[in-house]
C-alpha cells in the first residue's frame, strides 16, 4: 500500500523509506496520513466475497490499513519476510516465543535479558512445560556446549539491558542453525537502522515499539519480523493468540516512524557526548556504552553495528539508599522512569545481580541506567552535576 511520487527509487535510502513506505495517499482521498481504522466489522457484498480468503482484510482483529502500512515499513527496514504488531513490546516477545516452542522444549536465553521477557519464561512458559536456561551473554560458539536434542530456541538481546554486554549473533546463530533452533533477537536499542539481526543469521526480530519506534512516550506496541522460513508460524500464532493493536496506538507508532532516523541520529550523538563526559566526573567508577572503545565488547559493537542507541549505564562510587535518593530526588530535568526512548531524559537505578543466575554481575557500585532525550546537553550536564554532588555528600 505504498506509493512513491513517480514510481519507488531503485535503491531508496532508510530516510526516504520511512517518510514514504506504508502511506498510500491516493488510497485515502489525498491524505497524506493513513487515518486510524475504527473498526471490528468488515461487511463482505457477496457469499463469494465472504468466502474468499485473499481479501486483505477480513476483521479487525486481523489488521487494518493503519496496521499494515507500518508492518510493511519495519519489514523493509528489517529485510523480513513479514511484521506482525502487538500492543507491548513484552507481548512482542511472547508472541515470538509462542510461536517457536511447544511443551516438552528447552530454550536459552541470555542472562542479560530484559527482566519481564525472564519473568515470562519462567513464569508462563514453565507451567506450559518450557524449560528455560540462562547463558553467559559473552559465550558466542560456545553456547553449543548449552544445546540438547530438546534445545528449540535462543534468545538474544543484544545490548543486555541495563548491563549492556554485546552478544556474537553470528556465532550463535551459526551454532543454531546447525542445531535446527530459531533465533530471536530483541533489537530494541539500536533499531533495525543500525542493526539488522535477520541479515547476521536471526530468524526472529522483536522490538519494544513502545520506545524508539513510537518515541514521544505516548503509546504501547511492539512488532515481530521473521524470516520466510518462521513466518508462516508467527502469523499462525498471531491469529490463535488472538492479538490485536489499537488503531489510535497504530497511527503514533506510525507518526514516530516518519521522523525515526532523525530521532535515533540525535540520541546516539547526545548519548555518546553525555557519556563521554560522564568518564571525567568526581565519583564515576566507569561508564558502560557499547559504542565507546573502552567497553569489553567494542569490537563486536564495531562489527555488528552502524550506530548506537539512547541508552547506557553509569557506575557510580558504592552509595547508600539515602545517597541515591539525594541524587535522584532532586533531578530537575531527567525523571525515573522504566521506558525510555522519547524525548525526555531518564535516569533509572539499577540493581540487576539478584536477578541473574547464570553469571555474576558485580559493577563495582551503585550502578544507573540513563535514556537521553532532546533536552539541550549544558542543561542536562549542570542536572547531573548537581546530583553528582548531593550523592558524594552522603557517601
Amino acid at each position: 500500500m505504498t506509493e512513491f511520487p513517480g514510481g519507488k527509487p531503485a535503491k531508496p535510502a532508510t530516510e526516504t523509506l520511512l517518510t514514504h513506505m506504508g502511506r498510500a495517499p491516493a488510497q485515502q482521498f489525498g491524505f497524506v496520513n493513513t487515518p486510524a481504522y475504527r473498526g471490528s466489522t468488515v461487511v463482505f457484498p457477496t457469499l463469494d466475497a465472504l468466502d474468499d480468503y485473499s481479501i486483505a482484510y477480513r476483521y479487525g482483529r486481523q489488521g487494518s490499513p493503519t496496521t499494515r502500512g507500518i508492518e510493511e515499513m519495519i519489514s523493509e527496514l528489517e529485510g523480513a519476510a513479514g511484521t506482525l504488531l502487538a500492543p507491548s513490546g513484552l507481548a512482542a516477545i511472547t508472541l515470538a516465543l509462542l510461536a517457536v516452542v511447544s511443551a516438552g522444549d528447552d530454550i536459552l536465553v541470555t542472562d542479560s535479558v530484559y527482566e519481564p521477557t525472564r519473568a515470562f519464561c519462567d513464569g508462563l512458559l514453565a507451567r506450559l512445560g518450557v524449560t528455560t536456561r540462562y547463558y553467559d551473554p559473552r559465550i558466542g560458539a560456545g553456547i553449543e556446549s548449552l544445546f540438547t536434542d530438546r534445545t528449540r530456541a535462543v534468545f538474544v538481546e543484544s545490548p543486555g539491558s541495563h548491563t549492556f554486554e554485546m552478544q556474537d549473533l553470528p556465532a550463535i546463530a551459526t551454532v543454531a542453525k546447525a542445531r535446527g533452533a530459531a533465533v530471536i533477537v530483541d533489537n530494541s536499542w539500536a533499531t533495525p537502522l543500525f542493526h539488522r539481526p535477520l541479515a547476521l543469521g536471526a530468524d526472529l526480530v522483536v522490538h519494544a515499539g513502545t520506545k524508539m519506534f513510537v518515541g514521544h512516550s505516548d503509546a504501547m506496541s511492539g512488532t515481530v519480523s521473521a524470516t520466510a522460513q518462521f513466518w508462516p508460524a508467527l502469523a499462525k500464532a498471531h491469529r490463535q493468540l488472538g492479538v490485536a493493536v489499537g488503531p489510535d496506538d497504530a497511527f503514533l507508532v506510525a507518526r514516530g516512524m516518519r521522523t525515526l532516523a532523525i530521532r535515533m541520529k540525535e540520541h546516539e550523538q547526545r548519548a555518546l557526548a553525555l557519556a563521554d563526559w560522564l568518564t571525567d566526573r568526581p565519583g564515576v567508577i566507569r561508564v558502560i556504552h557499547p559504542a565507546r572503545p573502552d567497553h569489553p565488547d567494542h569490537a563486536i559493537y564495531r562489527r555488528d553495528f552502524s550506530g548506537s542507541g539512547s541508552l547506557f549505564g553509569v557506575v557510580l562510587e558504592e552509595g547508600p539508599r539515602e545517597a541515591i535518593a539525594a541524587f535522584v530526588d532532586g533531578l530537575e530535568l531527567f525523571s525515573m522512569g522504566y521506558s525510555w526512548g522519547g524525548y525526555e531524559s531518564l535516569i533509572l537505578p539499577s540493581k540487576v545481580a539478584h536477578v541473574r543466575t547464570a553469571t555474576r554481575f558485580e559493577p563495582g557500585g551503585t550502578l544507573f541506567r540513563i535514556h537521553v532525550g532532546f533536552e539541550a546537553l549544558d542543561d542536562l550536564k549542570a542536572d547531573l552535576s548537581a546530583g553528582l554532588a548531593r550523592y558524594r555528600e552522603r557517601l
